[in-house]
């Protein structure tokens, strides 16, 4: 049973009421966040409140909703109607939106309980969260490394025990790299399915909304209740298959594509573990598809290119007049302007501003970002041919696990190359989930990625719900509720 399935259980048996349950997650909060540092606001007022609501239904004898009563955090670039939403940068400080992000909205109307808002990198761009201006997010596993990036917040919020699951967005990998270096499941569902609004653009046409979570099982249940369409999103289109009604679906005959190109530079450490999770599925009846990714060399420069022309578009608004951080002093509009920006934004999301205003200038657009686009239709057929032969697509999450503290600072163009295996799913619109698939030597955790067609989230959550199954995974960080046997998936457990 999933952690999501096993904490309403235990509501709905009044063995614990939800406001004891949240101060339980709060109780965690206040114990380890001043050493992760996975929340950067903590909304204890509003979770008890929410909380109390959901105990008045239950005593009521009310059935209650798939995610009701469930804790969980939100990754602060998501908007929260009169709750602090700063993109961890000190150009939204002080920004308290006027309305919910539409996934914000769904989660309120059925009454989750909102821990508060977590830790990312500067308006999600960075891959280790550390240019947040709050500091750097750490891993609960081992906190000499970080957790991850950009949604390392919501990551460490469920490895830590401070939140069932957790909310994060998607540009190029950043669900998935930190659920990989956290050994939990992050899941970017097919690009339109969930609503976007309300959740503060990095890239427009690579940008997606997905969950944190301790199991695959809980994944689908959150994937399930937010994949709604949204008119006020115009790229939503929703979904309309139940992936939860999926889940034990037979994956005997199950084609699975292994590209040696995704296996290049890894560690053996994570070799070995992809290796005996191929093997497993081969054991469980998948047959093995081995074929090649002819533009795979180009993946990084489009994702790069396109994201960053973008970016640079999306925060062009930020300039202190319109929207954001205002400096004391001027002499005239433009060095206020200047100031502005350069006082307001890190230097990563400087960086990278700087790169996408290059490339969509006056004659740099056809060299780079209008080949860029061509490159980036190429690649959605490679994989439309791909997908004739196979159902879904094998490779490591990330090519390493965790870095330690300070590493990504000290070469940030390095880390851009650990996104290789997770930038092709939003180039192309993909699902792909990471999983956990063992540890490296030094015990820190290795992630599996699954890549699917488009809108066959279903396949991609079964193909990872059965390895799951498969390998006995069960849930060492679940909150300290009561004694339980050791199958269950709450053991009592000391953090």
């Amino acid at each position: 049973m999933s952690r999501i399935k096993y904490l309403q259980k235990l509501l709905e048996a009044k063995e614990i009421s939800c406001v004891e349950l949240t101060k339980k997650y709060l109780n965690n909060i206040e114990k380890q966040n001043k050493t992760i540092n996975a929340y950067v606001n903590v909304t204890a007022e509003e979770a008890v409140k929410t909380a109390k609501k959901v105990d008045e239904r239950i005593a009521a004898g009310e059935k209650l909703m798939p995610l009701e009563g469930i804790p969980m955090s939100l990754k602060d670039n998501i908007s929260t109607k009169n709750i602090e939403t700063t993109c961890c940068s000190k150009m939204l400080q002080g920004y308290y939106p006027i309305y919910d992000a539409t996934v914000c909205e769904i989660l309120k109307n059925q009454n989750s309980v909102l821990l508060g808002k977590t830790n990312m990198d500067e308006f999600a761009m960075g891959s280790s969260c550390e240019s947040s201006i709050f500091g750097a997010t750490l891993n609960p596993h081992n906190t000499d490394y970080v957790a991850g990036g950009s949604s390392g917040g919501a990551a460490a919020s469920v490895a830590g025990n401070m939140a069932a699951f957790g909310l994060g967005s998607d540009t190029g990998g950043s669900i998935r790299q930190p659920a990989s270096f956290c050994g939990l499941v992050g899941f970017k569902p097919t690009y339109g399915t969930i609503s976007r609004y309300g959740v503060v653009a990095y890239a427009s046409s690579l940008d997606q909304v997905g969950a944190i979570t301790d199991s695959v099982e809980d994944a689908a249940i959150v994937y399930d209740a937010l994949s709604i369409y949204d008119s006020k999103d115009s790229t939503s289109i929703g979904s309309k298959i139940s992936t939860l009604d999926k889940l034990n679906n037979s994956i005997k005959g199950l084609k699975i594509g292994i590209a040696e190109e995704f296996f290049g530079g890894i560690s053996e450490d994570i070799k070995s573990s992809l290796e005996e999770a191929i093997k497993g599925y081969q054991d469980a009846g998948a047959e093995i598809v081995h074929f090649e990714v002819p533009n795979l060399h180009a993946v990084l420069p489009v994702y790069l290119i396109i994201s960053c022309a973008e970016a640079s578009s999306n925060l062009g608004k930020f300039d202190g007049i319109r929207y954001g951080y205002k400096t004391d002093s001027y002499k005239d509009i433009d060095e206020m302007i200047c100031k502005n920006r350069s006082e307001g934004f890190g230097k990563e999301v400087q960086r990278r501003m700087l790169l996408g205003t290059y490339v969509l200038s006056s004659g740099y657009y056809d060299a780079y970002y209008k080949k860029a686009q061509n490159l980036r239709y190429s690649i959605i057929q490679d994989f439309k041919k791909i997908f004739e032969s196979c159902d879904v697509i094998l490779t490591p999450s990330v090519p390493v696990t965790a870095y330690k503290k300070g590493e990504a600072l000290i070469d940030p163009i390095k880390t851009y190359m650990t996104d290789i295996c997770t930038v092709p799913a939003n180039i192309a619109g993909l699902p792909a989930i990471s999983v956990p698939c063992g540890f490296d030597r030094n015990k820190m955790p290795i992630g599996m990625q699954l890549i699917g067609n488009s809108f066959e989230d279903y396949k991609v959550l079964n193909a990872a719900y059965q390895y799951e199954k498969q390998t006995k995974k069960t849930s060492k960080t679940s909150p300290c509720l009561k004694k339980t046997d050791e199958t269950s998936p709450c053991p009592e457990v000391e953090i």
